[in-house]
């Protein structure tokens, strides 16, 4: 089948197209014969209940420096595409949460990956605690007081922003830091939302897996080691990727979410696991699927592919079963 296919993403002159997921999505959808079309979040308008967005057509390749090819601006009615991928980077803020909205209007009509609804209601740190029996001890609050208190009980803590992402303003706070209380001050002043505080694991030195499901099964791991001295392990944060296999307690976690997911409607998901511990649930844009693909000579977002186009075909009325 070809399809009509939108990507809502960040400037895409910016990415860097060895790592970035939503390249690699618009490779594959390009080689099938799909036809893209390329949009920032900010270009959605909706008007007369139609939603449009002021796209470009778009071609790929991988080349650097050299990576992609725009067509001439247009309004483009979204609920005339097939797909819409979208694909922006937290903060997970008021103009993420809108643009959920927005695509609600022609899903699923138009088919959004991931499900708009479930995107709105399923931020990463918040998804999480659905799953008590797999994740650290957690705390969420706004309280000063409560942080002291869990750590007094658990030691060793991580504090972060609740809607952050690649490891921005993630703090380790140590049972004799004494710096905790100002940097609870810190927080109130940069963050209206809540913090999540979460149980230190020493595991992380060995690294913080990116597990990809796809369609609630697992396709792919990839381990993502901290540097000396570092206890975030994201990739933004200066970890570096090596290759991984799935233990059967992180079999056990995905089998453990993977229906959920499918309920949902969330084909393309990255989980996070430290230890035993399922720490996160990415379903914005998550990323990995470059490093996954290098280590085991694989193609997850073919995987992604397959998924949607067998989702399209049925669901769609305008594609044939």
């Amino acid at each position: 089948m070809s399809l009509a296919v939108a990507i809502q993403m960040d400037a895409i002159e910016s990415i860097d197209i060895d790592g970035d997921s939503s390249f690699v999505l618009a490779m594959e959808a390009q080689r099938r014969g799909h036809a893209l079309y390329y949009y920032l979040p900010n270009a959605l308008t909706f008007e007369d209940s139609r939603l449009y967005a002021r796209a470009q057509t778009l071609q790929v390749r991988r080349e650097k420096g050299n990576h992609f090819t725009l067509g001439l601006s247009e309004r483009l009615d979204l609920a005339t595409m097939d797909v819409i991928l979208m694909r922006q980077d937290p903060p997970f803020d008021m103009a993420y949460i809108t643009a959920t909205h927005l695509l609600e209007h022609i899903h699923p009509a138009t088919l959004v990956v991931n499900d708009p609804v479930s995107v709105r209601n399923a931020p990463e740190k918040l998804f999480v605690t659905h799953f008590r029996e797999l994740m650290p001890p957690t705390l969420i609050t706004s309280s000063g007081e409560e942080v002291l208190e869990f750590r007094r009980a658990h030691k060793d803590i991580i504090v972060k922003p609740l809607f952050g992402n690649g490891g921005a303003g993630v703090f380790h706070v140590s049972p004799e830091d004494e710096n905790l209380s100002a940097l609870l001050e810190l927080f109130t002043e940069l963050y209206r939302e809540p913090l999540i505080v979460q149980k230190y694991l020493p595991a992380v030195r060995e690294g913080d897996k990116r597990i990809i499901l796809v369609n609630g099964e697992a396709v792919g791991a990839i381990n993502r080691i901290p540097p000396p001295g570092e206890a975030r392990s994201n990739m933004h944060a200066g970890g570096k990727p090596a290759r991984s296999t799935l233990t059967s307690r992180e079999r056990e976690i995905c089998e453990a979410i993977g229906p959920t997911l499918v309920e949902k409607g969330l084909i393309f998901v990255g989980i996070d696991v430290i230890g035993n511990w399922l720490t996160e649930i990415n379903v914005t844009s998550p990323t990995g699927i470059q490093e996954i693909d290098r280590y085991d000579d694989v193609s997850i977002e073919g995987k992604i592919w397959d998924a949607i186009e067998e989702k399209l075909s049925e669901t769609s009325p305008r594609l044939p079963a």
